[in-house]
């Protein structure tokens, strides 16, 4: 399978840090060598960076890697196929556009039965499940609301619906976002974790790197990171539930389908990180 890695921030912040941490997984420390790639968004505008060798040897990654790109919104992933070939058509994330906004999504997990899927004008390029159930979603929106939405809120619980439709043809985790909201949706491995004041250091599991987050931020930075497993071994990170799907806004968690926000009792499962024990997938 795959891996993802994806931020939500309220001001411009890079990710090379915890680039850092995942390129290693692509060949390295994790098995998925068939290719990665990374959407920073821009405005309304975005810069994508894509390779089908291992990331942990891209030239590519490297530049990305050390190259403080800032954004607000960002979708990461690293490859082992399972449907296509490695090619770069295959790597993800993938982008399309809708209502006037470009779109981004990245998938980890395998669909079984999925020919079926109809994905209307939204054709596509490559071979995998994860393109073409991106396009089928993106159809079920635009048929669903044919001018953009105003309660985006709804909308994103509309996207769930269709997600645990995915959901019961595999494994299905997924990365989406439109450069201002980023969405995750879980079936099995899911993380994410919200940075904000008092910022503390961080140590990576892959890669022998650690940060002071205090020196790099100011006391009104809010950054939350999604990925597939810890990316570090000193922080606690949520895990996300089966079936459960997460909505940030600029860093911040604003809709998931547990519990409402507003309770206080809300608290996903919390998990001291460490090196995974078991296969990343």
């Amino acid at each position: 399978m795959c891996e993802l890695l994806g931020m939500s921030a309220n001001v411009p912040t890079d990710i090379c840090f915890s680039f850092t941490g995942l390129m290693q997984r692509g060949g390295n420390t994790g098995p998925h060598r068939d290719g990665w790639g990374i959407t920073f968004y821009e405005g309304k505008g975005f810069r994508t960076f894509k390779d089908p060798n291992p990331s942990c040897e891209s030239k590519i990654a490297e530049l990305v890697q050390n190259y403080p790109i800032k954004s607000q919104a960002v979708v990461s992933h690293i490859r082992q196929a399972n449907r296509g070939g490695v090619n770069l058509e295959n790597t993800h994330p993938f982008t399309r556009e809708l209502w006037g906004r470009y779109w981004t999504f990245a998938h980890n997990g395998q669909l079984t039965d999925y020919d079926d899927l109809i994905s209307g004008r939204f054709r596509p390029v490559g071979e995998t499940d994860s393109e073409l159930s991106f396009c089928w979603l993106l159809k079920q929106l635009e048929d669903r609301f044919p001018e953009p939405p105003q309660d985006m809120e709804g909308m994103f619980r509309f996207v769930a619906e269709c997600c645990d439709q995915l959901r019961d043809k595999g494994v299905f985790n997924m990365l989406l976002s439109d450069g201002e909201y980023v969405m995750t949706y879980c079936t099995n491995h899911l993380y994410w974790i919200t940075r904000r004041a008092p910022f503390g250091n961080a140590s990576l599991i892959d890669e022998d790197v650690e940060i002071n987050f205090q020196e790099e931020t100011t006391p009104n930075d809010i950054v939350t990171v999604v990925a597939t497993q810890p990316l570090t071994c000193n922080e606690e990170w949520f895990r996300m539930k089966p079936g459960e799907y997460a909505l940030f806004h600029f860093g911040e968690l604003i809709g998931n389908n547990h519990q409402a926000l507003e309770d206080v009792a809300y608290a996903p499962k919390k998990v001291a990180s460490q090196a995974p024990t078991e296969p990343l997938s």
